[in-house]
C-alpha cells in the first residue's frame, strides 16, 4: 500500500506553508501574494507558464532568497532566509563530471560531516532503490539522461529526505524517457517517506504525479486555482485516458 493512500491528506500535518509571499526585483513584481501548503507525504505540483516566477518561489522556500513580504513556515517554524532544511533539485543534474556516481550522491553526507568512507557506505545502501547499483563506479558521461536524473534525485534525497523541491527535473528528457521516469518516480515514492513540491509547465505531468496542483498566473505570479487530484493510485498508462483525468486537464487549460 502507498503511504499516500494510508495517510488522509486533509488530516496530515503541514510540512511547508507559504503565506502571502511577495517578491520584487527592483520595480519588477515577480510574486504577488502567493500562498500554498505542502502536507506530510504529499506530492504538490506548482504549474504555470515559463517565466512566471516558479523558480523564484522555490529559491525563497529553500532560503536562498528572502521575500519582500510574507512568511515561509516549515513544520510551523519561520524559515525565511534559512538554508539547509529542504533539498532542492534543479532541471540540470549538476553532477560533478570528475566524480563517480557513488561519490556524487555521497556529497550531501560529506557536507553534513561524515567521512568519505562513512558517506560512501551510507549512500551505497540506497543505490538499489534508485536503480543505480550497477553504476556506482561509473562517471556521469557514461550514464543516460534518465540515469543521471536518478543519481541527482538520490543526491537530493540524501541532503534532506523529508522535504524535496524538484524544479522541472524531467524537463530536459525526451518524451519516452520522461514518461518512464514518471512511472519510476511513482514506484519509488511508494517506498520513501517524502513530501515533494514539484515545478512543471506540463499539465499531464502535473496531474499524473500529484495529489494537489497549484496553478499560477503569468508574472507577477498569483495562485489562480488549486485542484485536489483524485485519480486513483497506483497510476499507470490508463490513468491518462480516464474521464476524470481529462476533465481536470480541461479545467486547467481553461484557466491557463
Amino acid at each position: 500500500m502507498s503511504f499516500y493512500r494510508n495517510n488522509p491528506l486533509n488530516s496530515s500535518p503541514n510540512k511547508v506553508q507559504v503565506l502571502q509571499v511577495k517578491k520584487f526585483f527592483g520595480d519588477l513584481c515577480v510574486l504577488d501574494g502567493i500562498s500554498l501548503e505542502l502536507k506530510e507525504n504529499q506530492f504538490v505540483s506548482v504549474l504555470g507558464p515559463s517565466g512566471c516566477g516558479k523558480s523564484t518561489l522555490f529559491n525563497i522556500i529553500a532560503g536562498l532568497l528572502k521575500p519582500d513580504e510574507g512568511t515561509i513556515l516549515i513544520e510551523g517554524e519561520n524559515y525565511i532566509g534559512k538554508t539547509g532544511r529542504v533539498s532542492y533539485m534543479y532541471q540540470k543534474d549538476l553532477l560533478l563530471p570528475w566524480k563517480t556516481v557513488l561519490d556524487n550522491v555521497s556529497i550531501p553526507l560529506v557536507l553534513k560531516g561524515m567521512s568519505k568512507k562513512e558517506s560512501r557506505k551510507e549512500a551505497s545502501q540506497y543505490l538499489p532503490l534508485f536503480g543505480l547499483e550497477n553504476f556506482a563506479q561509473s562517471y556521469p558521461f557514461q550514464l543516460s539522461g534518465g540515469m543521471r536524473q536518478r543519481a541527482a534525485l538520490l543526491r537530493t534525497y540524501l541532503f534532506s529526505n523529508d522535504i524535496m523541491l524538484l524544479d522541472e527535473p524531467f524537463g530536459g528528457l525526451d518524451a519516452i524517457t520522461k514518461r518512464k521516469m514518471h512511472y519510476w518516480l511513482l514506484g519509488l515514492l511508494e517506498k520513501l517517506h517524502a513530501s515533494i513540491l514539484f515545478i512543471t509547465h506540463d499539465i499531464d505531468e502535473a496531474i499524473f504525479l500529484s495529489d494537489k496542483i497549484y496553478v499560477l498566473s503569468q508574472r507577477p505570479a498569483q495562485v489562480k486555482a488549486a485542484f485536489d487530484v483524485h485519480i486513483p493510485r497506483p497510476r499507470d498508462a490508463q490513468s491518462f485516458v480516464r474521464d476524470d483525468f481529462n476533465r481536470l486537464k480541461e479545467k486547467i487549460l481553461n484557466i491557463l
